[in-house]
C-alpha cells in the first residue's frame, strides 16, 4: 500500500527489489510513505523523524528505502544526508557534527595529495564500509543495488549489472575502471592507488587481491605506482593475488592462490607461486558471451541490457 504526505492511501505498491525476479505486491497498511512517489523535502523531512514514532522509517519496504536513497545521492550528499542514508540502513546514533569531523583511512595515505577526496566521495565511502556492518547487508536484494548506486558515482566508471558482494573493499574509487557485468565476491581487495581496470564480465572470486604500488625495500615511504588491467572474459579465482603493473589478457583464468607477478596471455590459464602459464582455457571452441559469464542464479542482477 502506497501512501502520500499525510498517510493517505493509495493502494497497492509495486516494489522491485534490484534483481530481475520481477515485481512484488504488497498490502500492508502501516507504511506512511511511498518514497518513489513523494516529493524530495517531504522525503527528507519524513526520514528525520524518528523511525519508530511519526517517520516510520523502519517498515519502508526494499525499493521505497533504495529510492529514498538514491534522491538523497542525487541531490549532493552531505553530512545531514549521510545521516539520512545511514537511518534507512538501519543505523542510527551518528550526527551530523560528528559525521562532519569524518576523515578515511584513505586520507592517511600519500595518494590523497594526488587523488583527493570531495565531500560527496567521502561520505559515500563510507557508507560503503558502513554498509558490511549492519543486517542490512545480508538483504542482497537491497544491498547489491545500493552498492551499486556508490559505485556509479564513486568510481572513474562503473558500467551496468555490477554487482558486488559483502567486504569489497578499495582504497580509493575514483582510481577504479568497471565495466559491464562485472562481479566481484565476497572479501576482495582492490590497491586501487596506481589505477585498477575491470573489462567486461571480469569475475574475482572470494578473497581475491590486486596491489598497484611496492615500497622500496631501502626506503619504506619510497611508493612505486603501477596499474593493473584485467581484460574482458577474465576469472580470478578464490585467494589469487595480482601484483602491480600486471595485464590479463581477454578470457584468461587465474587459478585459485595463485601469485601473479607477470603479464597473462589471452585464454591461458596460469597457476602457482609465482604464477606459470599452465594450459590454454578450455573454452570448446566458445568465446565472448559464450562463455556464460552468468555470476547467480538465473542471472540475478545481470538484466540490464
Amino acid at each position: 500500500m502506497g501512501l502520500h504526505p499525510g498517510g493517505r492511501t493509495t493502494g497497492h505498491t509495486h516494489e522491485n527489489d534490484g534483481s530481475n525476479s520481477g515485481a512484488r505486491t504488497s498490502s500492508t497498511t502501516t507504511t506512511k510513505w511511498n518514497a518513489s512517489t513523494a516529493n524530495f523535502a517531504t522525503v527528507r523531512s519524513v526520514i528525520r523523524q524518528n523511525p519508530c514514532t511519526n517517520g516510520n522509517v523502519s517498515v519502508l519496504k526494499i525499493g521505497e528505502r533504495l529510492s529514498a536513497i538514491n534522491r538523497i545521492l542525487d541531490s549532493g550528499l552531505d553530512a545531514s544526508g549521510t545521516c539520512e542514508v545511514l537511518e534507512l540502513l538501519g543505523a542510527s546514533g551518528l550526527s551530523s557534527g560528528l559525521l562532519s569531523e569524518l576523515k578515511l583511512y584513505s586520507e592517511c595515505l600519500p595518494m590523497v595529495d594526488e587523488v583527493g577526496y570531495t565531500p560527496p566521495q567521502r561520505y559515500m565511502h563510507f557508507l560503503w564500509d558502513a554498509l558490511d556492518k549492519l543486517p542490512i547487508s545480508i538483504i542482497v536484494n537491497f544491498s547489491i543495488p545500493f552498492r551499486r548506486m556508490l559505485a556509479k558515482r564513486l568510481f572513474a566508471r562503473c558500467g551496468r549489472n555490477f554487482i558486488a558482494e559483502e567486504n569489497v573493499r578499495f582504497n580509493f574509487p575514483q582510481n577504479l575502471e568497471v565495466g559491464d557485468d562485472v562481479f566481484l565476491n565476497r572479501g576482495v581487495f582492490l590497491d586501487t592507488k596506481g589505477g585498477v581496470t575491470l573489462g567486461n564480465y571480469v569475475g574475482l572470486a572470494e578473497d581475491a587481491q590486486i596491489f598497484t604500488h611496492i615500497h622500496s625495500e631501502s626506503d619504506h615511504i619510497v611508493r612505486k605506482y603501477a596499474k593493473v588491467v584485467l581484460k574482458d572474459f577474465v576469472m580470478v579465482n578464490s585467494g589469487a593475488m595480482i601484483l602491480p603493473g600486471v595485464t590479463i589478457g581477454e578470457q584468461a583464468i587465474v587459478a585459485a592462490r595463485a601469485l601473479v607477478h607477470d603479464h597473462v596471455p589471452s585464454n591461458a590459464l596460469v597457476g602457482g607461486v609465482p604464477a606459470k602459464v599452465m594450459r590454454d582455457r578450455r573454452t570448446e571452441g566458445r568465446s565472448g558471451k559464450e562463455l556464460d559469464h552468468i555470476w547467480l542464479h538465473k542471472s540475478a542482477f545481470q538484466d540490464q541490457q
